[in-house]
């Protein structure tokens, strides 16, 4: 018969790093802050912020008169008339670590040329998004879902006085 043998791992018995209590390195006391010097880390970016700054660069471009579909319009009147306006009302976006995407649903005033305020939408958005959160704009959907003809607020103001 073979000699069979067994062997048993040997544990390595490793002392663990010291870690310091804080994360912030406290060794070297300092009287000043200097701007110079750069700190590590992360910033994250919410993606309601990423909507807020779509939703405000989209509400700039001439033509839009308003974002979102029938229902978020009127809950966003409810809103305004509370004073907590919805900036990033009738916007999604999806965002990643280096890149975002938006989809923009708007109102078009009438007769302005829905292609171009679509195409302005778009440039506005992408623009806004890469200047203030510093992220790369893959795309930019528009959704136009109505058009403002001027004379229907003036209807609507009406027909909520005789009722």
């Amino acid at each position: 018969m073979a000699d069979e043998t067994t062997t048993t791992p040997v544990e390595k018995t490793t002392k663990a790093p010291t870690v310091p209590a804080s994360r912030v390195d406290r060794s070297i006391p300092t009287t000043r802050v200097t701007t110079e010097d750069t700190a590590g880390g992360k910033t994250t970016i919410a993606d309601g912020v990423v909507a807020k700054v779509a939703g405000i660069a989209a509400r700039e471009v001439s033509g839009v008169y308003a974002l979102g579909g029938g229902g978020a319009r009127a809950f966003g009147a409810i809103r305004d008339a509370i004073n907590a306006t919805d900036l990033g009302q009738g916007v999604k976006v999806e965002v990643g670590e280096t890149q975002a995407a938006a989809d923009i649903t708007i109102v078009v005033e009438y007769p302005a040329p829905i292609q171009e305020v679509a195409s302005n939408v778009r440039n506005a958005v992408a623009g806004a998004i890469t200047r203030l959160v510093g992220l790369e704009v893959v795309e930019v959907n528009v959704d136009v879902n109505d058009v403002h003809i001027p004379g229907d607020d003036s209807d609507d103001q009406t027909e909520s006085r005789v009722a």
